[in-house]
């Protein structure tokens, strides 16, 4: 997708500039503090970028993954305006990124891609520590009845993703990751905004997880008392 959203970079601002409302949405779920670091996957032209520093300051850290060379390098023209010297660019697909750090939140906005893919998900959530905030938002296919909004769905974001599998729930794969994963609805039912908190993982004992539990052994029947109910055999 790197490669096919390079022509988008151009116009991607302008383009998508109305669901500005629901970027900064997401970046308020996140409940950023001084200091966190953020994990911002697919962060495009840097559009999240202002409400995620306003909230973390120059204290914290914003990587900022994106596989379009040229939708990363306004991101970093953005950087450069602001003067924001905390933001680590990572030009790479989500499923191949790799950075010496655990975060404190991740931001997945419009990713319609990465959260449909179980290995780009593997490794977003590697980089995330326990106990991490997480927030998701995009397009959805609004109920089957509404099919006029669901026609603008399709053209507002046909450009932007590689396939509409799993449009009509885009955040099923999240909880996977997420023990108390929230969504609503937002926008008409055409959007999406999931949050919620990375599972702490769990060391079972695998001798345990592979033996099947005990039933209880049944009481024996007396077999020789005439005064004993048989049904209980």
């Amino acid at each position: 997708m790197g490669s096919g959203y390079d022509r988008h970079a151009p116009s991607y601002d302008h383009d998508t500039g109305h669901f500005n409302d629901f970027r900064e949405r997401a970046v308020s779920a996140l409940r950023l503090r001084p200091g966190d670091t953020v994990l911002d996957v697919g962060c495009g032209t840097g559009l999240c970028f202002p409400w995620i520093q306003g909230h973390i300051g120059p204290s914290g850290k914003l990587i900022a993954v994106e596989p379009s060379r040229e939708m990363l390098d306004k991101a970093m023209q953005r950087v450069a305006q602001r003067g924001w010297d905390n933001v680590i660019p990572i030009n790479a697909a989500a499923t191949e990124f790799d950075v010496a750090l655990s975060v404190d939140a991740v931001l997945l906005c419009a990713t319609h891609d990465v959260l449909r893919s179980p290995s780009a998900l593997a490794n977003v959530f590697r980089h995330v520590r326990p106990g991490a905030r997480l927030a998701a938002t995009g397009g959805k296919w609004a109920a089957p009845w509404l099919w006029p909004l669901n026609l603008l769905v399709f053209q507002l974001h046909g450009p932007y993703v590689s396939s509409f599998t799993g449009f009509d729930r885009p955040w099923r794969n999240l909880q996977a990751y997420c023990r108390d994963l929230h969504v609503r609805r937002i926008g008409w039912d055409t959007g999406f905004l999931a949050t919620g908190t990375t599972a702490t993982p769990s060391r079972p004992n695998p001798r345990r997880a592979t033996r099947p539990p005990r039933r209880p052994r049944p009481a024996p029947c007396p077999r020789d008392d005439p005064g004993v109910d048989r049904r209980c055999s």
